[in-house]
């Protein structure tokens, strides 16, 4: 007899959330994104839709600071001067189909760039690449309200992904969201019931469900990842089963991968860290998608690299598109 593959019949799905105004939209990218549309576990084909691959971000920032391991700069160690070219590189030779532009140097206790400069180093961005952006601030309430509102008015029309609205601070980025029709992410800390109750708070203030992307953190590579994969997973399987402040897209941050110094520290216990890292922040990735992770933002082209072999391979031999 035939071997009868169970399966679970699921009555939620995921919202598709779509970022990136293309010029037919008001804006100047060349396509757009759109996560989401999933009504199964990851890569079961046979038990219902994933429409699309996982969406590979990468990471730009504005500044660099002594902290940012050593590994992780010299794929771009000619470019991260400059933010507009670190994403040009992010894009044409590394395949980024997104990129996320932390603006760190606006953090009032380090260089605090005002939001005028912070506006143009996204003018600058925006203009060396046409994928969409995400763009972030550098975790100060007070100084990420008038940076998010500038930024936004000069994104108009682009449907960008601001970032980050959590528990204690969301109504500002909030309003600059809805101001000129951008997406949001909005940041939990490894907690299912914060995931929804933030999407809760979010929806009541203002913010439709199809202009939300979930964040609930995914913990690296030693560092707590079990945990975070089953918190994923945990927020995944509530809204196949029907959670409707659930059924948002989840994007995963891999850099926070490159926190652990086994990642990236010389020792020869460990062996090469220069295969190491990648390996490090990699692992993190296939974690997060395997979990339930739309989207990454990632760090080195070794690692999406591999994130995206491992995607193609899962893909094809389960039948997605």
């Amino acid at each position: 007899m035939p071997v009868q593959i169970p399966k679970e019949k699921w009555t939620g799905k995921i919202r598709e959330v779509k970022f990136g105004g293309t010029q037919e939209e008001g804006g100047t990218r060349s396509s757009s994104i759109t996560l989401g549309g999933v009504s199964t576990l990851p890569f079961l084909y046979f038990e219902g839709d994933m429409p699309r691959k996982t969406v590979i971000a990468m990471e730009v920032l504005d500044v660099v600071r002594e902290d940012y391991p050593a590994l992780a700069r010299e794929p771009f160690n000619d470019v991260l001067e400059s933010p507009s070219s670190w994403a040009k590189t992010c894009v044409e030779k590394y395949g980024a189909e997104a990129i996320c532009l932390k603006l760190e140097g606006t953090n009032p206790e380090e260089e605090d760039k005002s939001p005028d400069q912070a506006v143009e180093i996204v003018k600058e961005v925006l203009s060396a690449v046409s994928v969409p952006l995400l763009i972030y601030g550098c975790g100060n309430d007070e100084k990420d309200s008038k940076v998010m509102q500038v930024v936004s008015d000069a994104t108009k029309g682009e449907r960008c992904l601001l970032g980050l609205a959590e528990e204690e601070r969301y109504k500002s980025i909030s309003v600059a969201t809805m101001a000129n029709d951008h997406a949001i992410v909005a940041f939990s800390n490894l907690d299912i019931n914060l995931a929804k109750q933030l999407n809760i708070l979010l929806t009541d203030f203002g913010i439709k469900p199809e202009n939300i992307v979930m964040d609930p953190l995914q913990a690296g590579l030693g560092y707590g990842l079990e945990y975070s994969y089953s918190v994923i997973e945990r927020i995944r399987l509530a809204a196949l089963m029907g959670d409707q402040m659930l059924q948002m897209p989840i994007l995963c941050d891999t850099s926070i991968s490159w926190k652990a110094r086994e990642a990236h520290q010389p020792n020869e216990a460990y062996g090469d860290e220069k295969i190491r890292g990648p390996y490090w922040e990699a692992t993190t990735g296939l974690s997060a998608i395997t979990a339930g992770a739309d989207m990454l933002i990632m760090r080195h082209p070794s690692a999406v690299k591999m994130v995206r072999e491992a995607v193609e391979e899962l893909a094809t031999s389960g039948g997605g598109e």
